[in-house]
C-alpha cells in the first residue's frame, strides 16, 4: 500500500477514539464546556446509558451564532491561542478536539444563544457532515444533543461495556463534579430515573452524599493543609470505613478531575498501619497550585497530568492525609494493644470496638459454628456441637477420600487466630477464619432447593443509598432474598431490611447490605450461578469466625470436622489457604534426624 494522506473523515474518527473511548466521556467533555461557559445550572439526560441520548443544557454564556458552525471542527477553541497559553492553562477544556470528536462519531444538535443576541444559532452534524443551520430564539445558554453514538462505528459499540457499568461511569463522574463545583446546581436523569441533584449551595459536604450513601457522607473526615505552594483539602474516609479497591480514592487539580497513581500511593501511604493489608480507603481532595506547576497537555483525555515536582505533591498529600486522621482518630492506648489477648473480640464495619491486633483485624461481626447452630460469642461458647453434628463416614475411614485430608487432631490454638492440629503425616496450621469461609460457603452452596435460615428482624432497617448503588440492589434483590434477605423498596434510593439469614444474627443489617454491595459492578461480565457464589462468599466473609477470637477445645474440634467434609478444603472461597502442611518428613529433616535439607 502506498502512502497517503487519510480523508478527513477517518482522521477524524481516529481522533474520536481517543477523546471519546465510552458514552461517559460524552458527558464529560459536555459538562466541562458548560463549566467553562460559567453555567450555574447544568441539565444531564441519558437514555440507553448514553447509546441512544445524552443531552447536556447549561445557563452559561453560550456560543455566539457566527462561531457555532466552528464548534465542530478540529482544534477550534477560545481557550488558548499561543503556546505560552498552554503553561498557564485554568479551564478544562483547551484542546478544541471534544464537538468535532463527538460529531464524526453521532448525530449532535448544538442549540445556542448568547446573551447580547436576540437570536442564537441550531447546529446539526451527522457522522462529521454539517447537515443544518438554524436561527434559534430560545432562552440564553447551550443546549447539546448526542444522539445515536457509534453509529457508524459498530466495532466501537461492540466493546463498550454493559449498561450497568456505564450508568454507573456516568453517575460517579457527575457526582464527582458535583463535589468540584458545590456553587453550580446539577441535575441528571439517567435512563428515566433521578440520579443526581444538588442545589448549589457551595457545600461539599452536601453533595458527598450523591457520590456515597448519606451515612458514609456524615463520617467523612475534612481535610485542610497549605503551605506556599499548593493547597490541598477535601475529604477522606475514617479507618472504620474502607473498599477493597482503589476506586473510590478521587482527585482534582485545580479542579480539573486527574488520574495519577502516585497520587494514589500518597493516600494509601497516609493511611499507613491504619487499614488492613487490601483495604483501601475513601477520598475526594482537591489540590490548588499554580498553573505553571502542572502540565494538563498530557493525553487527548486530559485526564493524566505531570507535576514539576512530584515528590513535594506526594509529601504534602501523605501529611494531609496523616494530620486529618490523628486530628479525628487518637492514638491507640499501648495498653489496650498488650492485652487484647485476654480480650478478644473483632473489627466490624458496623462499628463494633475492636481489641484484637491490627494485623489480624477483619471486617465482620460474629459467625456460627459450622455444621450446627452454634454461635460464637467474644470466644465463649454458647452451645457446644455434638457427637452426631461430625461427619461419621469420614470419621470410620479415617480420612476423607476425595481430597486425601486426613483426620486432624487439635493440639491448640495460636494468637486466637491459627489452629494447631496433627494427623499421622504431620503437622497443620489452619486459619480460623479463612476455614470457616470455607465450611459456610459449602453449606451456602449445596443447599439445593430449600430455603435457607433466615431470621425476621423485630423493627425494619432503613437503608439509604446514592443512586448508582441502589440501582445495583435493586437488580440484586432476587438473590438477596434467595440467600436469606427479604429486601423492598422503600421511595427513591432506600430500601427496607426486614430479613437477614440467619448466620448474619447480631450483625448490622444495614452494614452488612453495604458492604455486599461493594462490588457488584464487577459481577456483570459473570453467569447468573458465578454472581451468585460470589454474593455468597461475601456473606461467608461477614459471618466467619475473625482473628482474635478464642475457641474452646470443643469448638475448634467442630470446625476441624466441618472442614475435613468440604469438598474444597484447602482454600476460601476467595482463594486464600486454610492450611499450611508440614510433612512428617519436613519436621525430621528440621531436626536433623534425616541429614541435611
Amino acid at each position: 500500500m502506498t502512502i497517503h494522506i487519510l480523508s478527513s473523515e477517518v482522521a477524524s474518527q481516529i481522533a474520536a477514539g481517543e477523546v471519546v473511548e465510552r458514552t461517559a466521556s460524552v458527558v464529560k467533555e459536555l459538562v466541562e464546556n458548560s463549566l467553562d461557559a460559567g453555567a450555574d445550572d447544568i441539565r444531564i439526560l441519558v437514555k440507553d446509558a448514553g447509546r441512544s441520548l445524552i443531552e447536556v443544557s447549561d445557563n452559561g454564556k453560550g456560543i455566539p451564532a457566527e462561531e457555532i458552525s466552528l464548534t465542530v471542527e478540529r482544534h477550534a477553541t477560545s481557550k488558548l491561542s499561543q503556546v505560552d497559553d498552554l503553561l498557564t492553562i485554568k479551564t478544562l477544556g483547551f484542546r478544541g478536539e471534544a464537538l468535532a470528536s463527538i460529531g464524526s462519531i453521532s448525530h449532535l444538535t448544538i442549540t445556542s444563544r448568547c446573551a447580547d443576541q436576540e437570536l442564537g444559532a441550531t447546529l446539526q452534524v451527522e457522522g462529521g457532515r454539517i447537515s443544518t443551520t438554524q436561527p434559534y430564539g430560545g432562552p440564553v445558554g447551550t443546549l447539546v444533543r448526542v444522539e445515536n453514538l457509534f453509529f457508524n462505528v459498530p466495532a466501537r459499540l461492540k466493546f463498550q461495556k454493559t449498561d450497568q457499568t456505564e450508568r454507573r461511569v456516568i453517575n460517579n463522574l457527575a457526582a464527582r463534579y458535583a463535589i468540584a463545583y458545590p456553587s453550580v446546581r446539577f441535575h441528571m436523569t439517567l435512563d428515566e430515573r433521578l440520579a443526581l441533584q444538588t442545589n448549589g449551595s457551595g457545600s461539599r459536604r452536601e453533595v458527598l452524599s450523591a457520590l456515597y450513601d448519606p451515612q458514609t457522607a456524615r463520617q467523612m473526615l475534612e481535610v485542610i493543609y497549605q503551605d506556599q505552594k499548593l493547597k490541598v483539602s477535601g475529604f477522606i474516609s475514617p479507618t472504620s470505613i474502607s473498599r477493597p479497591h482503589r476506586r473510590e480514592i478521587h482527585f482534582f487539580v485545580n479542579g480539573r478531575p486527574v488520574q495519577e497513581a502516585a497520587l494514589s500511593a500518597a493516600v494509601v501511604k497516609g493511611f499507613h498501619t491504619l487499614l488492613m493489608v487490601g483495604r483501601y480507603p475513601l477520598a475526594v481532595l482537591f489540590i490548588e497550585m499554580d498553573p505553571q506547576l502542572v502540565d494538563v497537555n498530557v493525553h487527548p483525555t486530559k485526564a493524566e497530568v505531570r507535576f514539576r515536582e512530584p515528590d513535594r505533591i506526594f509529601l504534602a498529600l501523605q501529611s494531609a492525609v496523616r494530620r486529618a486522621l490523628l486530628a479525628n482518630n487518637p492514638v491507640q492506648n499501648l495498653t489496650d494493644a498488650i492485652h487484647w489477648n485476654n480480650q478478644p473480640d473483632w473489627e466490624s464495619e458496623a462499628g463494633i470496638e475492636t481489641t484484637a491486633p491490627p494485623w489480624e483485624q477483619d471486617a465482620g461481626a460474629a459467625g456460627f459454628v459450622a455444621g450446627s447452630s452454634t454461635a460464637w460469642n467474644r470466644g465463649n461458647q454458647i452451645d457446644s456441637p455434638t457427637q452426631a453434628d461430625r461427619p461419621s463416614a469420614a470419621i470410620e475411614q479415617g480420612t476423607i477420600p476425595n481430597l486425601r485430608v486426613p483426620i486432624l487432631r487439635p493440639v491448640g490454638q495460636i494468637a486466637s487466630a491459627y489452629l494447631v492440629a496433627e494427623s499421622p503425616d504431620g503437622l497443620y496450621l489452619i486459619d480460623q477464619h479463612a476455614a470457616h469461609e470455607r465450611v459456610l460457603f459449602e453449606r451456602f452452596i449445596n443447599h439445593g432447593e430449600d430455603p435457607l435460615p433466615s431470621q425476621i428482624l423485630l423493627q425494619p432497617v432503613t437503608l439509604e443509598l446514592n443512586s448508582a448503588t441502589a440501582k445495583l440492589i435493586e437488580e440484586q434483590i432476587p438473590s438477596l432474598n434467595q440467600l436469606g434477605f427479604l429486601i423492598e423498596p422503600f421511595g427513591p434510593n432506600t430500601f427496607l431490611i426486614r430479613r437477614i439469614p440467619a448466620i448474619l444474627t447480631g450483625s448490622d443489617p444495614a452494614e452488612v447490605l453495604r458492604s455486599l454491595v461493594e462490588d457488584f459492578e464487577e459481577d456483570e461480565s459473570l453467569l447468573q450461578n458465578q454472581r451468585e457464589a460470589r454474593l455468597i462468599a461475601r456473606i461467608c466473609k461477614r459471618s466467619a469466625i475473625k482473628a482474635g477470637t478464642i475457641l474452646s477445645p470443643e469448638e475448634q474440634r467442630a470446625l476441624l470436622s466441618d472442614l475435613e467434609s468440604c469438598q474444597s478444603p484447602r482454600t476460601c472461597p476467595h482463594g486464600r489457604p486454610t492450611m499450611i502442611h508440614l510433612s512428617v518428613d519436613l519436621l525430621e529433616r528440621q531436626f536433623g534426624r534425616r541429614g541435611a535439607r
